[in-house]
């Protein structure tokens, strides 16, 4: 029997909001014995996982964590980030969830912008002259594990993006600090099981997993992505619903269609994917595996400035869509600032919901023009008001006086069975101006087609100057588990490449080495 049909929407207006801090509380009220938390095969019930917050809050306390500081938290996924984070919203304090892998230089680039009142970490000595403390040294096991006063901070989260400029930001989110216990949204029910298998310093996994909590959810969590062990956990733990990365997606589809096959997914009621467009082949393949029922797609950013879904079976009637968004407050416009009729590609505006905005960040100004604003995506409308993403505006590559957008170059690479992941870069020509050139990782060590097998199915799906000049083969993830990657880092690493002298591969069937 197939799993029901749920109702996916954004969210119901709050009508009885209550702090996030004291949420933890009020489910540990409700039901202090059943599962908040799954991680590594153990689970923490809704009073465990509250006691644990409310000591770390008092110990943050003690060393003069208080109302609107900023709390970075530099934690690999576990309790001990949940933790935290409801730690610091106890406090009426924001958390700023950064990632653990962080290289020194870009972590204090970072930091240097957020000027957080303390960083919890693993490694207070990579936290160079901040106040830098480790979840052990917060652990509080000597307090009180008693609830704190309700306090709601004035601010959610603040969540870090370098874009595809390669330097850092911090988007505050201006969403105030309250959520109601009965209300939830994307598609998720109250008392669900889901699993979330992303980084939990990505603003989707981490918005998504506290949220869930708040609503007495069953969050399932995974220290790092296993395709196998999704489908496991799945089949397992009967999971409801879950969110991933195309990048996810694509791995799980990696796998042995017989493996694939063979797992329980039959509880899964809904499957909804973000952070990064799902090239059509993997969407359409997921819709056939799993029914375009259960598959949703959002297209939204951590600025809130607006948003849209779509389901499986609207997806097949506009192939490629991400939704249709309220055409009174989206805009695709040109270099003018014109209204671009169907079919055209220009910047993609959404109106300010309110005169003090959604967000702000630190190390960056707002994007777009007074009231419009932007997240920088490149996109079209057709006939029916339905959007399309094209590509980011500070990524399209001019290559011969032709714009040539690399998500589409690097969705037909990754077409290929092959090809793990690509990501497009533009090289300085003289000639040209910019030349392509492919970044490409492979599915297999093993199996690495030729230059020109390659040439011959992109043929198939772009038009001859989308085909990059010249490619490289590298080891290891181009993209991380939430299928984000930063296109300049990997362009001034082609650069630097070349300065040393490297030759790079030569693609199409006339291009010269360069």
């Amino acid at each position: 029997m197939p799993p029901p049909v749920r109702r996916f929407a954004f969210g119901e207006p709050c009508r009885n909001p209550m702090p996030i801090g004291e949420l933890l509380s009020h489910q540990a009220r409700r039901d202090p014995g059943a599962p908040a938390l799954t991680f590594e095969g153990r689970t923490w019930t809704r009073v465990a996982l509250e006691e644990a917050a409310n000591r770390r809050a008092r110990a943050l306390q003690a060393v003069g964590v208080q109302a609107d500081d900023l709390v970075g938290i530099a934690l690999s996924n576990g309790p001990e980030f949940h933790e935290t984070a409801f730690a610091v919203w106890k406090l009426g304090a924001t958390p700023a969830p950064l990632s653990h892998r962080l290289p020194a230089l870009e972590l204090d680039a970072i930091l240097q912008q957020l000027q957080p009142r303390l960083v919890i970490t693993t490694d207070p000595g990579g936290v160079r002259g901040r106040p830098a403390m480790t979840p052990t040294e917060i652990l509080g096991e000597d307090l009180s594990p008693a609830p704190l006063p309700p306090l709601a901070p004035r601010y959610l989260k603040a969540t870090t993006s370098g874009g595809s400029t390669g330097r850092p930001k911090v988007i505050v989110d201006h969403a105030p600090g309250v959520l109601d216990p009965d209300v939830i949204g994307l598609g998720m029910e109250i008392d669900d099981t889901i699993l979330i298998p992303g980084p939990l310093y990505h603003t989707g996994p981490f918005g998504i997993s506290h949220r869930a909590l708040c609503r007495g959810a069953h969050v399932i969590e995974m220290g790092r992505f296993d395709a196998a062990a999704v489908l496991a956990l799945i089949s397992e733990r009967k999971v409801r619903w879950t969110m991933m990365a195309p990048t996810m997606m694509r791995r799980i589809w990696a796998l042995p269609a017989a493996q694939r096959n063979a797992a329980d997914l039959s509880s899964l009621e809904m499957l909804v994917h973000m952070a990064a467009p799902c090239p059509p082949w993997l969407k359409r393949a997921f819709i056939d595996w799993l029914g375009a029922d259960r598959i949703w797609e959002v297209y939204a950013g951590s600025e809130r400035l607006g948003a849209a879904c779509i389901g499986g079976r609207d997806w097949l009637a506009h192939p490629g869509s991400v939704g249709r968004p309220d055409p009174l407050s989206t805009r695709i416009v040109n270099d003018a600032g014109l209204d671009c009729p169907p079919g055209q590609v220009g910047e993609i505006r959404f109106r300010a919901r309110s005169a003090a905005g959604t967000y702000h960040y630190l190390g960056a100004p707002p994007a777009g023009e007074g009231e419009w604003q932007t997240y920088g995506d490149l996109g079209h409308f057709d006939g029916d008001g339905y959007l399309y993403i094209d590509d980011r505006r500070t990524d399209m590559i001019v290559s011969g006086g032709a714009n040539v957008y690399p998500a589409e170059v690097e969705a037909a690479l990754e077409g290929h069975p092959a090809v793990a992941a690509a990501v497009v870069v533009g090289l300085p020509d003289d000639d040209l101006g910019q030349r392509l050139h492919a970044v490409i990782e492979a599915a297999s060590r093993r199996r690495r087609p030729g230059a020109a097998a390659l040439e011959v199915h992109l043929a198939r799906h772009l038009a001859r100057y989308k085909i990059p000049y010249t490619y490289e083969w590298v080891e290891g993830p181009l993209r991380d588990d939430a299928g984000k990657v930063r296109r300049s880092a990997w362009r001034e690493a082609c650069l630097e490449h070349l300065a040393r002298g490297a030759r790079l591969r030569p693609f199409r069937a006339h291009a010269a080495p360069r």
